[in-house]
């Protein structure tokens, strides 16, 4: 025997002949998709530095390792005193030559009315006319340098350059810095899983693929799916890289190791409803019609695999066959 007789079973077969008296399904294999069990590493898609534009001293650090950035945000201050030495300088420079412009412009405006009354020569006011424009144009390249020495005192402040987390703090205040100095390592949002694979996985493995990542890898139940963007070309230590795109895979641990599993090839497998399973003292049992009789038998139950057409699907890996009319409960 297969499996035992549970009394009043029996009796509820014999109605069995009714359509309506019990729901039956007749066992069959299917091909479902042979998963294998892969390490991945929760990764940004890039890792972007903040450098400085100008070289000098940090003064001021607004960041820590974990924080989050937007981009744009200033993340640190550089300060160069020879820029405020030269913008002083500067400031004393346009001083005198705006009181030069304004004594040329006095000038001109006095020689220009002598020579109308005809006091003076016409020659003496294109000579006042030299010297307000010579003074003038003093101040302006004074100005236009005060400007280029400002835009180099702002750009001590060191921007983030793109949305993400702070990874890495490279300086701490009080470290001296040359242009181009990395301040601090960003890393982008919108994180993904690097998996990687086993090279003799390489001939199955494929951009759109889909993937699984068990719930308890995040603290609960619910399984997560995720879709394969690319397959790097190069097979590194004998493995095959690829990237992977999950839905809310979170945003602080960059190097996180989870387990995943992808699809492998095919193979055959019985696949019934979880509903035709009961489960009494800690064994699963399905009830098996006969030609007479209806039988309790004990089944390994698998995994879940939910297709379209089974929702609630469970793989049986022993206890039944084909063919077999199984009753639901």
């Amino acid at each position: 025997m297969r499996g035992l007789i549970i009394p009043g079973i029996l009796a509820a077969a014999t109605f069995g002949a009714h359509p309506a008296a019990a729901e039956t399904l007749t066992v069959a294999s299917r091909p479902v998709a042979d998963e294998k069990a892969v390490f991945a590493t929760v990764e940004s898609v890039s890792v972007v530095p903040a450098r400085g534009r100008i070289g000098g001293t940090v003064v001021q650090l607004n960041v820590r390792e974990g924080d989050a950035v937007t981009r744009g945000q200033t993340i640190a201050t550089i300060g160069d005193e020879k820029l405020a030495l030269q913008m002083k300088s500067l400031d004393a420079q346009i001083d005198a030559l705006q009181a030069q412009s304004n004594q040329a412009q006095a000038d001109f405006t006095r020689t220009e009315g002598l020579v109308e009354r005809g006091t003076l020569p016409r020659v003496k006011l294109d000579e006042a006319r030299t010297a307000l424009n010579v003074a003038e144009n003093g101040l302006r390249a004074r100005t236009a340098e005060r400007a280029v020495v400002q835009q180099q005192f702002n750009e001590g402040q060191v921007l983030a350059p793109a949305d993400g987390r702070v990874l890495k703090k490279q300086v701490a205040v009080g470290s001296v810095v040359l242009p181009g100095d990395a301040i601090a390592m960003i890393a982008q949002q919108n994180f993904k899983l690097r998996l990687r694979v086993p090279e003799r996985h390489a001939r199955l493995l494929k951009a759109g693929d889909k993937i699984r990542v068990d719930g308890a890898e995040f603290g609960d139940q619910a399984a997560r799916s995720g879709v394969i963007d690319l397959v790097y070309p190069q097979i590194e230590d004998g493995r095959v890289i690829a990237d992977a795109t999950v839905e809310n895979l979170g945003e602080y641990f960059v190097g996180d190791r989870l387990r995943v599993w992808i699809a492998g090839g095919e193979r055959t497998a019985f696949v019934i409803p979880s509903s035709y399973v009961t489960t009494r003292f800690g064994i699963d049992y399905v009830l098996i019609r006969q030609a007479d009789r209806t039988i309790s038998a004990p089944v390994q139950r698998g995994r879940v695999l939910p297709t379209p057409d089974l929702p609630d699907g469970l793989e049986i890996l022993s206890g039944i066959r084909a063919g077999d009319q199984l009753v639901r409960p």
